[in-house]
């Protein structure tokens, strides 16, 4: 049986080795987000490992490595990043944490349902009274929505009071993408982008060249250029190349696991030829999923 500080640090592990690309982490860091004494990290490792439970990594680059049995343990399924299950707080996701498992006390009356969210990653992020939604998840593309009541910070659980349980409408992305978006020329001034985004009222819009898509341009892109005082550079010069897009018959839960695996915020719709037929944003899709679409 592991002890209370057994069960944070082997769960301090494994939050930070999901973020490390692999590389082993080391005991300091883990006193870090603890708060406690490199030395007491160490003494506790030699325990941990006896367990079968942390691998040590030996050499100037070494650290330490929970086993397959630390997440048999803690009850986490060692899962890829494709298959994480996102948070979101305020419409905006929440970086380096994913829910591991969902399980609801009262599923008879959904107004008054409690859903405890088991977490991979620092849930001390997140507050009691913090409006949160949880999902989809990758089979059933379950959403619940809920206020944070309870945090666990040794089992790494959070307690929703939830407000909503639904599951993502089967509904393509075109349904609900902006069609015929406004487009630019590559060699457009960022003073003159600026001008167009802000008299369209739009976030940001695909860049394009005889047809081809170079890249996206997005208010934040011109912002900055602008704080910069690279107003007379072109459009081409601050773009975001290599711009994602989807195929008009993609389905909005896909269009959201691609938004988070990319890390970005709005897609390009192109049809089969591959012309552009509209783009379509986070908030798009959180909307429909809302029922506010």
């Amino acid at each position: 049986m592991l002890t209370s500080v057994q069960k944070e640090i082997l769960q301090s592990l494994i939050n930070l080795y999901r973020n490390s690309e692999g590389m082993s982490v080391k005991g300091e860091e883990i006193a870090d987000i603890m708060n406690r004494n490199p030395g007491t990290i160490r003494n506790q490792m030699q325990s941990l490992r006896s367990l079968g439970l942390v691998k040590g990594v030996p050499g100037p680059r070494g650290g330490y490595k929970p086993t397959i049995k630390a997440y048999h343990t803690l009850n986490i399924q060692d899962t890829d990043k494709k298959s994480m299950v996102p948070i979101y707080k305020g419409g905006k996701l929440v970086k380096d944490i994913s829910v591991a498992k969902i399980e609801f006390t009262s599923i008879p009356h959904p107004g008054e349902c409690e859903a405890a969210i088991k977490a991979v990653g620092n849930i001390k992020i997140l507050d009691l009274g913090d409006k949160i939604r949880v999902g989809p998840t990758p089979v059933n593309k379950l959403v619940v929505d809920g206020v944070v009541v309870g945090r666990d910070d040794m089992d790494n659980i959070l307690l929703l009071d939830t407000t909503g349980i639904r599951s993502i409408p089967k509904r393509k992305v075109m349904e609900v993408a902006t069609p015929n978006p406004i487009t630019l020329d590559g060699l457009t001034t960022i003073r003159d982008a600026a001008r167009v985004l802000s008299t369209k009222g739009i976030e940001g819009a695909p860049v394009m060249d005889d047809g081809e898509i170079m890249g996206m341009v997005t208010l934040s892109d011109i912002s900055k250029a602008l704080a910069e005082s690279r107003e007379d550079m072109k459009v081409v010069d601050i773009m975001t190349k290599n711009a994602i897009t989807v195929s008009e018959d993609v389905v909005i839960a896909d269009a959201i696991e691609i938004m988070n695996k990319n890390q970005i915020g709005r897609l390009i719709v192109v049809d089969k030829p591959g012309n552009v037929i509209g783009i379509v944003t986070r908030t798009d899709l959180l909307d429909k999923i809302a029922g506010l679409k």
